[in-house]
């Protein structure tokens, strides 16, 4: 357990090598409540991502809407007390524009007159001003959940525990944009997942698995680290309400893309049985990865255990890669460049040029006109 003080609590500190997610910063009015804190004591949130199924109003949104338009148009118009306001500051306009004297209190100090606020006023303010919520400091997870449970509906809500900033080698803690590209797309064509057997590679929180886990029959989600393996599997049990019965089983399992073969130690979490192992060979028929490609090392590693997994597959595999394109100026090339990104795209060209006579490997891009199911910002670079 690592104790943290109030002050620290209060000052955070961001070191040169800290990694920052901008995703929970275009969720203004959402909270993020932080539950805890891991092994590491890094602080853990707990944040709500609501998922958009279609774009017919609801009754309740259209009477929320009709309220509101009334609001406005009586904001516009003026009620008979906005009137009368209007009415009072018109005259003392005149008044002051004529030269009288400026009214003095007792004391002598100047007696301002003030325009009365009136109901529709605060109404007004209500529809000009977003709601900001605080972030909620929270000792137990039990207390942190009980009053957002009753604010949450629980087919269109996915809970993911998170942080919000970590060194580079944590950065699976975060929730990246290219996991809500990735969700996006499996919502967009669910049906073409279902009754299938899943494989991501570096999870991370679990988002894209979850969202997979909705429609398949079985995800194995995957990446390393046993404070990050549980945080995902967390993930995994706050969102069994978004599982289909019977379906939706969702794995949590340890893979190093730096070793060659499954972790089977029974001792270890998160290790691999052989039936799941079989399973994995006999059934996968989709492999997915989100935003795993930000070094190159790492971005090498990866396709060696890609070409490895694929050739032990029994059944022809697809695999969907979700990457955000980020932008650096670099003093090497005294310009803006992308090398992660361009190695990726050099790595790929070179596994489909691979000349092997079991495999063949074709890649295709996929256009982002697809429907978005997600509130997040869905820029240019996905």
């Amino acid at each position: 357990m690592v104790d943290v003080t109030e002050e620290e609590m209060d000052n955070p500190t961001f070191k040169r090598d800290t990694v920052l997610s901008d995703v929970h910063l275009h969720c203004p009015n959402k909270r993020h409540l932080m539950v805890r804190l891991n092994a590491v004591g890094q602080p853990v949130f707990l944040s709500y991502f609501k998922l958009i199924w279609n774009t017919e109003d609801s009754a309740s949104e259209k009477h929320v809407r009709e309220a509101t338009t009334e609001r406005e148009h009586q904001y516009r118009s003026g009620d008979e007390l906005c009137d009368k306001d209007r009415n009072n500051l018109k005259k003392e306009r005149e008044l002051n524009s004529e030269g009288v004297e400026a009214l003095l209190d007792d004391d002598g100090d100047l007696e301002v007159v003030r325009r009365p606020r009136s109901a529709s006023d605060l109404e007004a303010e209500d529809l000009l001003r977003d709601r900001v919520y605080p972030v909620i400091l929270m000792k137990a997870k039990e207390d942190a959940f009980e009053d957002e449970e009753q604010e949450c509906t629980c087919s269109d809500v996915v809970k993911i525990e998170h942080a919000m900033a970590t060194p580079l080698e944590d950065v699976g803690k975060q929730v990246w944009r290219a996991a809500f590209l990735l969700a996006d797309y499996i919502l967009f064509i669910r049906d073409t997942f279902r009754c299938c057997s899943v494989l991501e590679l570096g999870g991370g929180t679990g988002i894209a698995s979850i969202i997979m886990g909705t429609v398949a029959k079985r995800v194995y989600c995957t990446d390393v680290g046993e404070d990050l393996l549980a945080m995902c599997e967390q993930n995994v049990a706050l969102n069994k309400h978004l599982m289909e019965p019977g379906r939706g089983e969702v794995k949590v399992k340890e893979l190093d893309w730096l070793k060659d073969e499954f972790c089977t130690d029974p001792e270890a979490p998160y290790s691999w049985s052989d039936e799941e192992i079989a399973d994995l060979h006999d059934h996968c028929t989709v492999i997915m990865a989100a935003d795993v490609f930000y070094d190159d090392d790492l971005t090498d590693a990866l396709f060696r255990t890609l070409y490895r997994i694929t050739h032990n597959l029994r059944n022809s595999c697809t695999v969907y890669l979700a990457l955000e394109k980020r932008l650096n100026f670099t003093l090497r090339h005294m310009d803006v460049t992308c090398e992660a990104y361009s190695h990726f795209r050099n790595t790929l060209h070179d596994l489909e040029n691979l000349q092997d006579r079991k495999m063949k490997y074709t890649v295709e891009p996929i256009k982002l006109d697809f429907c978005q199911f997600l509130i997040y910002e869905r820029i240019e670079q996905l």
